[in-house]
């Protein structure tokens, strides 16, 4: 197992727990994740960028 920095790019929810949710879902499919933060929101494209580190298989 290894840790691995990602950026990833959701779109907006209705609400801040739909929003935590939909991050939480996307970053599973990449690995465990260990810590994650919303580190830009767009409001024109109606997306946040999230960086993340997630532990997962080595590639």
């Amino acid at each position: 197992m290894t840790t691995h920095f990602i950026t990833a790019e959701i779109d907006l929810q209705e609400s801040p727990l739909a929003l935590q949710q939909a991050i939480e879902a996307e970053l599973q499919k990449r690995g465990e994740p260990l810590r994650w933060a919303v580190t830009d929101v767009d409001t024109e494209q109606q997306q946040v960028t999230v960086e993340a580190i997630v532990m997962g298989e080595e590639r």
